[in-house]
Parts: C-alpha cells; sequence; structure tokens
C-alpha cells in the first residue's frame, strides 16, 4: 500500500510544481513617490476633511494647483479662507507680519489690480521684488506646472536649500502639500530645484487655503 502511495505523490508534487512554472506568482512593490495629484472634477463640493483626511488635503491642493495653472483666479479665490485671507511668501521663510495677505475677493480679482507690490528681496542680489499680483504668482508662485510636480510631500518640506523652512511652526494649525521638482535642468545638477508649499487649514468640513510658499535653490 505504501509502494502505491509513494508514486501518487510524485505525480501531484511534479503536476503542481508544473503548474507554478506556467503560472508564475509575482510580487509588487510598494509604490515610494507619492501619486499624482487628482483635483476634483467640475461641480464637485470642495475636498472635505472628513475624508480619509491626507486624501482630502490632496484633492484641496490639486485643485488649487489647476486653478493657479489655469489663472482661474475666481475658483482659487473661492478655496481661499474667507477669515483669514490668502498669505504669499517669496522665498520659503514664513514671516506673517511681513508677507503680503490677501482676502479671497481679492484673490478673485486679482488681474483687475495693477498695483506693485514689494514681495520680498532677491536672494543673493538683494534686490526689492516689486511686482503686481498677476506678475508675483506667475514668475514665483507659478512659474513652472506643478501640477506636474514628480515629488509630492505631505506636512513635510522634500527639499531645502539654506534659507529656514518654518512653514510648520509659522501655521501649526495646519497642514500643507509640498509640490516639488528636485531638478529642471539636468546640467545644474539640481541647483535649479523648486517648489511650491500649499496650506490648509479646516473650516465647516472643508479644507481652506491660507498659505502659498514658493521655494528656490538658495546662495
Amino acid at each position: 500500500m505504501r509502494r502505491a502511495v509513494f508514486p501518487l505523490l510524485l505525480f501531484l508534487f511534479g503536476f503542481i510544481l508544473g503548474l507554478l512554472c506556467l503560472f508564475p506568482i509575482h510580487t509588487v512593490s510598494p509604490k515610494m513617490d507619492a501619486a499624482p495629484l487628482t483635483a476634483s472634477r467640475a461641480g464637485e463640493e470642495p475636498a472635505s476633511t472628513s475624508e480619509a483626511s491626507t486624501s482630502g488635503l490632496l484633492r484641496a491642493a490639486a485643485r488649487a494647483a489647476e486653478a493657479l495653472k489655469a489663472e482661474d483666479y475666481g475658483t482659487l479665490g473661492d478655496l481661499v479662507h474667507p477669515e483669514r485671507g490668502l498669505t504669499f511668501t517669496a522665498c520659503s521663510t514664513v514671516d506673517l507680519s511681513a508677507d503680503r495677505n490677501f482676502t479671497a475677493d481679492e484673490i478673485r480679482s486679482l488681474t483687475e489690480n495693477p498695483r506693485q507690490y514689494l514681495w520680498g528681496y532677491e536672494d543673493g542680489r538683494g534686490s526689492p521684488i516689486l511686482l503686481t499680483m498677476e506678475e508675483f504668482v506667475r514668475q514665483y508662485i507659478f512659474a513652472v506646472d506643478y501640477t506636474q510636480a514628480p515629488k509630492v510631500g505631505v506636512d513635510q518640506v522634500v527639499l531645502s536649500g539654506n534659507a529656514l523652512e518654518n512653514v510648520a511652526q509659522a501655521y501649526p494649525d495646519c497642514r500643507f502639500v509640498d509640490l516639488c521638482y528636485p531638478e529642471l535642468d539636468p546640467d545644474f545638477g539640481g541647483l535649479d530645484w523648486c517648489s511650491l508649499k500649499l496650506v490648509f487649514t479646516p473650516l465647516e468640513g472643508q479644507w481652506r487655503l491660507v498659505g502659498l510658499i514658493h521655494s528656490q535653490w538658495t546662495i
């Protein structure tokens, strides 16, 4: 009886081994980079703070980035906190007492505002950054297409230079998304990196935009 069972076991083992060779088992490594931003579709409500918190935050950041790309300042203004407004930081270090702050209505009509503002001073040269709101957004805040940023940090600064990165300290009651290009041109060896941080705070179950921070390599 034992002699009859042994060949049967060998046959079953060989059969199973053959199946494994024909249909190998594949394992999938987890993706380390953040998933691409996905904005709300037209007509959808703003991203809720209740939906898996981080996914809702990323949706809000995507919607703001898409609005900036399209120069749709009406939509951008709708995302701005109605009481705190939106603060612009020209180069990494946030100073809420000095950085320019605008209301949601001022954001909606920024293309109609011809006034030049002092936004800060250029790194290295110290020249004053005197631009209109529209010029500043185009030249600093959204100088590259951040909707395609290859690196995305949530409540974490992806890259930093010599400038103080104090977003968490300046906005202790907020969360932020860092959209980062580690490099734009490989010939520069990463010295042309840049990023845009979008800072949000919850209000009545929705993420509201309170800060936009431009960062780049500094001397």
